[in-house]
């Protein structure tokens, strides 16, 4: 529901009454991760979407219900063997969909009101989560915490302080990484599946995208990395490259030694690096310092040749080889890529699949599922 929160905020602000659908649950190959929504307006305005196509009709219909009739309700959606235009994923897949009402005579008790305050936090650009109730007792389907990175919160589970306290520490768990996520506990507050399930929904800023080295590469993967939902910035010690009119789509150009402008910035564990400047000079003293951050990305540019002389410079500086093996050099997948377009998706290519677990084989010569469980969901930006 957060992926919405611009333009629901916008809703609650305007006195609109609307229902929102969830997804919170995936099994086998579906085309919309945990958190994926679709929100119908009272006038039946409808944004969003939680499969892609193949079930949005009926779960428009169910967000008209809701309105009608304010019941908070789970419904599952999967293939039919029998029919397979019936109403279902074709692709094999179940997915199951929470549908929430947000009814306008509720918008004065939004600021006590957990799920109201998440989407305006997020819709602020504020990082918040949100966990909700989506698998339970009836009484407590659709109750919710709004979890700050401080550790307040908002809301509550059901008036179970222990229950309450357990949420807020897997909640921040989720949001200290930017994921979202389901966590099993039973109503005592442990790990016991059986018991509660609870959607964690993390609104945060963008990753960021830093890219060292300002050359015509690096101009096609800042277009890249915007498209992925990066925030990019282009950092280079040469003025006469490092310019607006050669970057006008990134975020930020930095002026500075590629090594000391890393030491200085902020990093975390979605942040990707992506090393293009090939020159020993800037390479290895930045790299060393790279190699030794918890990032999730290092990628550097370069011919086989020149990645083995940087990792003996490395190696002589006293990178190890466990921090060398983090190293993604060449960088980008084989994609056979020639221009600096081209490139750039090879170097994107790598980059998600680094970040969900994926091989870069084509789908046709493989037989696992193609949305594979247990694989992390992306960030979500707020």
């Amino acid at each position: 529901m957060l992926d919405l929160a611009g333009r629901l905020r916008d809703w609650i602000e305007e006195g609109r009454e609307f229902a929102v659908a969830t997804v919170v649950a995936v099994g086998g190959s579906a085309p919309r991760p945990p958190g994926a929504a679709l929100a119908v307006s009272g006038d039946g305005t409808a944004i969003g979407s939680v499969s892609g196509g193949c079930v949005e009709g009926a779960v428009y219909e169910l967000c008209v219900q809701a309105l009608q009739d304010g019941r908070t309700r789970v419904e599952r959606f999967g293939y039919s063997d029998e029919d397979a235009f019936a109403v279902g994923l074709t692709c094999g897949g179940t997915i199951d969909i929470m549908i929430t009402p947000f009814a306008a005579a509720r918008r004065a008790a939004a600021a006590s009101t957990a799920p109201f305050a998440a989407v305006s936090a997020a819709g602020r650009g504020e990082p918040v989560a949100l966990a909700r109730v989506v698998r339970g007792p009836a009484d407590l389907l659709g109750k919710a915490l709004l979890v700050r990175p401080d550790g307040t919160h908002e809301g509550g589970l059901g008036g179970d302080p222990a229950l309450d306290r357990t949420a807020v520490a897997e909640a921040r768990a989720l949001l200290d990484t930017g994921r979202t996520g389901t966590v099993e506990l039973s109503e005592d507050g442990s790990h016991c599946p059986g018991g509660l399930t609870l959607l964690v929904e993390s609104a945060v800023p963008p990753p960021r995208m830093i890219v060292f080295g300002a050359i015509d590469f690096a101009s096609a993967l800042v277009g890249a990395g915007k498209f992925l939902g990066y925030h990019v910035t282009v950092c280079d010690a040469r003025p006469v490259f490092a310019t607006r009119a050669r970057f006008p789509d990134a975020d930020e150009i930095v002026v500075d030694w590629p090594d000391r402008y890393l030491r200085g910035t902020r990093t975390d564990r979605r942040t990707v690096l992506c090393v293009l400047t090939h020159d020993a000079k800037f390479d290895v003293p930045l790299l060393k310092e790279a190699l030794r951050l918890p990032v999730a990305y290092i990628g550097a540019m370069g011919s086989r040749r020149t990645h083995e002389d940087r990792a003996r410079r490395l190696r002589e500086e006293g990178v190890s080889e466990p921090e060398l093996a983090r190293l993604r050099s060449p960088i980008g997948l084989d994609l056979g890529a020639r221009t600096p377009e081209e490139t750039a998706v090879s170097i994107a290519a790598e980059i998600i699949a680094a970040r969900h677990g994926g091989t870069g084989t084509p789908l046709t010569n493989t037989n696992r599922p193609i949305h594979a469980t247990g694989r992390e969901t992306a960030p979500r930006a707020a």
